[in-house]
C-alpha cells in the first residue's frame, strides 16, 4: 500500500498485477490499482480533476490529464473516504505512476492533493 496525505486528504494506493490479462511474450503487462481518497480535513471537498504521469521500464513517460476519476467527481464530506479501481497496461514488466488529484473546498477554492508514485511490477520480477 502506498499513501500520501496533502492538507489532511489522504490517497493510498495497491497496485495489482493482472496476469490473465497479461500477455508478456507480445509485450503487454496490464496491471491494476484501487485508490481511496479520505477526506480528513474539517470540510466539505470535492474531486475535480486528475493529472497521472504513467512511465514505463524503458523511461518512457506519458501523461493522463482528465476530468474526475471514472467518469465522477466524487464529493467528501469530512470524515467521508472514496474507493475506486482503475487500470494500466504497460509495454514493460515494470513501471511506475504518481500524479495528483485537482480538488474544491467548501469555497470553491482549488488545491492539489499529491498521489504518491507506486510501481507496477510483474510478479515473475521479484525473483
Amino acid at each position: 500500500m502506498f499513501q500520501a496525505v496533502t492538507n489532511d486528504i489522504m490517497i493510498q494506493v495497491e497496485p495489482t498485477y493482472v496476469r490473465d490479462q497479461s500477455n508478456p511474450s507480445q509485450g503487454y503487462y496490464f496491471f491494476s490499482y484501487k485508490v481511496r481518497i479520505s477526506n480528513g480535513s474539517r470540510g466539505a471537498v470535492q474531486l475535480v480533476s486528475r493529472h497521472w504521469i504513467i512511465t514505463d521500464g524503458f523511461g518512457q513517460v506519458e501523461e493522463v490529464v482528465g476530468p474526475g476519476v471514472i467518469g465522477q467527481q466524487p464529493k467528501l464530506q469530512p470524515g467521508e473516504s472514496f474507493e475506486y479501481s482503475s487500470f494500466c497496461p504497460l509495454n514493460t514488466p515494470t513501471g511506475s505512476m504518481q500524479g495528483k488529484y485537482v480538488m474544491l473546498d467548501g469555497q470553491g477554492t482549488q488545491f492539489e492533493v499529491s498521489i504518491p508514485m507506486f510501481i507496477l511490477c510483474e510478479p515473475a520480477h521479484y525473483h
